[in-house]
């Protein structure tokens, strides 16, 4: 064989070889090599060696290649190992500074840049520079001109926050009164510390939970945080991470729970997860954790497969995450029912009871149970089937109960549909009352007030409807009634106030404005004052988690607690013309009003005329 014949032979075979390899992140065809991974490794960025290594992961099964790019390496590609079952890629970069923060990112399949899922803090060229030195000091600057998209930043020394109420113990279910609050919405600075500034005003309330809507990323800066990108990195908008944990560390030391709003049903398209199996428009059929299309007629974004196991891996760790991280007492997860692969395109067929959700929320629970069994709170946006609620109430978690519409139309006068029952346990078919979250008003209601001052009904000299101090009243009459009713309450911020600017102003999801100033209106003070005695009330009186009966079809309408001590008889006139009140209250005597004067009544028969918007709340013996 000639030198020819020999030299073309080794051409051929090497140009074979090559193309049975993989593309690198330059794009060349060389073979990847398969490795397992290093001690140490986890999800994301391990570091090792006192910080100046780190072995970075990243789960992306079926890719050809992988390399990571950053400032470490001045943004050129590092190929990255796959391990032997060709799922998960990593590298390990050396010669680090512990203490310096590393922007970097994936090349996929030398095209896709995309940031890593499990980072704990991005940057984002076009919304960081709308983010104040005040909120969020020192950000490190975007890497223009050496990549586009969004970057990742890891650092190993990263700030760290000394935890200083150790001994917080969570509020009782039952006598649980949670704030419904968005930050960008609470303080014209929008962020943790200002919000800090607000909690003696919430306290004076008497609430003992704060429930923030998302802050971990969203797109964009001015968003409910609904639109997830990022699920273990705090939006910089609202603040650092420390000021997030110095906010929670806060509000414990003042007995006040915090409940962080989880989203995931869905996420949208600037999460890695998505773009790394995407076609441009929609998922791809082998996305490891998104659903080509939406399973149900809700879903915005892109719809997580909760039956998957690389969706159940992934969400059980944004879970442990926050829960172990931060510190947070409890989870409101949004669009709960919306975990299921059952097709449904109404309404009816996706609130119908569906046992595969049912094991899939039972699973979770159960895993939450695991990370932290002292009273962690499941809150569940579900709005199911009673039948597929109840199932979930028994496993302890607690259903969000929207009683919006029927007592809006109450304060409104207009009592055709105005019976709110529904905000008791039993009707829902439950066991226990702790299980069933009522709310007159979330961020996704219009605001009683706003409806009352537009649309309330009138008679004679008495009119609700553009008459601030009467539908005000009003609104201090429906919210004795709410925690009359046993069971946890939420209100939505400023609804202590009676906030009445429509939630469509600006959009539904827009900018609202802050009206700290309604705290100086005397007939606003009167009922924040109002919501925070029926609070007391509640909180000191185990009487109000007691059994009850009611009548709540008519103008009149009364809630009756009884315990082995107390009867508390809570009465009120919803129409707009004077009522008479008959009522049997069961005993004859002095009953003390907690919000008026005593009566003495000769029988155990009240009868009394009620203005409209008058109350009272007696009870046999004072209440506390």
């Amino acid at each position: 064989m000639n030198k020819f014949i020999v030299v073309l032979l080794f051409l051929t075979l090497f140009t074979c070889a090559c193309k049975k390899g993989n593309s690198n992140g330059d794009g060349g065809n060389v073979p990847v090599p398969t490795a397992g991974l290093p001690a140490g490794a986890k999800d994301g960025v391990a570091f090792i060696n006192s910080g100046k290594s780190a072995i970075i992961t990243l789960f992306a099964p079926g890719k050809t290649s992988l390399s990571v790019t950053g400032d470490f390496n001045s943004w050129q590609s590092a190929a990255m190992k796959k391990t032997p079952d060709g799922n998960t890629w990593w590298v390990q970069i050396d010669n680090l500074n512990a203490d310096t923060e590393y922007a970097y990112q994936f090349l996929v399949d030398g095209t896709l840049k995309v940031a890593d899922p499990y980072c704990e803090k991005i940057l984002d060229a076009n919304n960081d520079p709308y983010i104040s030195a005040a909120t969020y000091p020192n950000l490190k600057a975007y890497p223009t001109g050496k990549t586009t998209g969004i970057v990742s930043v890891m650092q190993a020394n990263k700030p760290t926050y000394t935890w200083q109420s150790t001994s917080f113990v969570r509020p009782d279910k039952n006598n649980l009164v949670i704030y419904e609050l968005l930050v960008r919405d609470f303080t014209s600075d929008h962020n943790y510390a200002s919000t800090l500034q607000k909690l003696d005003y919430l306290t004076g309330l008497g609430i003992n939970a704060i429930e923030l809507m998302p802050v971990n990323e969203f797109e964009g800066n001015l968003s409910w945080g609904y639109n997830p990108s990022f699920y273990f990195a705090p939006d910089k908008y609202y603040g650092t991470k420390t000021a997030l944990q110095n906010f929670i560390d806060q509000c414990h030391g003042k007995g006040i729970a915090v409940i962080i709003d989880m989203v995931l049903n869905h996420s949208f398209g600037q999460s890695p997860m998505v773009q790394l199996y995407f076609d441009g428009n929609k998922p791809t059929a082998n996305n490891p954790w998104f659903n080509v299309d939406a399973k149900h007629p809700y879903n915005v974004g892109f719809d997580f497969n909760h039956e998957s196991a690389a969706t159940k891996y992934f969400a059980k760790n944004v879970m442990k995450f926050w829960m172990q991280e931060y510190k947070i007492d409890g989870f409101r997860f949004d669009l709960a029912k919306g975990f299921t692969q059952k097709i449904s395109t109404e309404d009816a067929s996706f609130a119908a009871y569906d046992a595969s959700r049912i094991a899939i929320w039972k699973e979770y629970n159960n895993f939450i149970k695991s990370v932290d069994a002292a009273n962690f709170y499941v809150i569940l946006e579900h709005f199911a089937d009673a039948s597929e609620e109840k199932v979930l109430a028994e496993e302890g978690m607690m259903l969000w109960n929207n009683v919006n519409y029927n007592m809006n139309e109450a304060t409104m006068g207009w009592l055709g549909k105005s019976d709110f029952s529904w905000g008791f346990y039993g009707n829902h078919g439950f066991g226990k009352s702790e299980n069933l979250v009522d709310y007159i008003e979330s961020h996704d209601e219009e605001r009683l007030n706003f409806k009352n001052i537009s649309f309330g009904n009138a008679s004679g000299t008495y009119s609700i409807k553009g008459n601030l101090p009467v539908s005000l009243k009003r609104e201090e009459m429906a919210a004795a009634f709410l925690f009359a009713m046993p069971g946890p309450k939420m209100l939505w911020q400023f609804g202590e106030l009676g906030y009445d600017i429509s939630i469509d102003y600006n959009g539904r999801t827009g900018e609202k404005p802050i009206k700290w100033d309604y705290f100086d209106d005397v007939n606003r003070k009167n009922l924040y004052n109002s919501y925070a005695k029926f609070i007391k009330l509640k909180k000191n009186n185990n009487i109000f988690n007691s059994t009850s009966s009611y009548n709540l079809s008519n103008g009149i309408k009364y809630i009756k607690l009884t315990d082995a001590n107390n009867i508390v008889m809570v009465v009120g006139n919803f129409d707009v013309t004077s009522q008479t009140a008959n009522i049997d209250f069961g005993f004859a005597g002095l009953w003390y009003d907690a919000v008026g004067n005593s009566v003495n009544l000769s029988s155990g028969n009240y009868t009394n005329t009620l203005g409209p918007g008058e109350y009272h709340i007696f009870s046999k013996v004072a209440l506390q």
